[in-house]
């Protein structure tokens, strides 16, 4: 079963920037060839994907809200993901979620579907002030 822990988070100032990390742990394949994505709910709103990294061929997609603004990264050989926020906004307040997708992907593919993924994090929450 895989574990997924996320780092990271706090309060900023609008126009500040935050860093996230997710650990992954507890899979039996290997780490290409995978999703792993950031979701995140703001109070009364449902959950939204993010930004989500192929591990293999290392094809991203990100949410129109925060393109320009965010970037989804890895590292493989510390099995982490890693969400860079810059210029953050008010509207960016939400609990942020690390999500995986452990079954085998494929080159160029990538989603942002609640429903594609499987493992779950804790969630770690942001808060931005105007």
């Amino acid at each position: 079963e895989v574990q997924l822990v996320e780092f990271g988070g706090g309060s900023v100032q609008a126009g500040g920037s935050l860093s996230l990390s997710c650990v992954a742990s507890g899979y039996t394949t290997n780490w290409n060839w995978k999703l792993m994505a950031w979701f995140r709910q703001a109070p009364g709103k449902e959950r939204e994907g993010v930004a989500v990294i192929n591990t293999g061929g290392g094809a991203t997609d990100y949410t129109a809200s925060v393109k320009g603004r965010f970037t989804i990264s890895q590292d493989k050989a510390k099995n982490t993901v890693y969400l860079q926020m810059n210029s953050l906004k008010p509207e960016d307040t939400a609990m942020y979620y690390c999500a995986a997708d452990f079954t085998q992907s494929w080159a160029g593919h990538v989603s942002l579907r609640e429903e594609d993924f499987k493992s779950w994090g804790q969630g770690t929450q942001v808060t931005v002030s105007s």
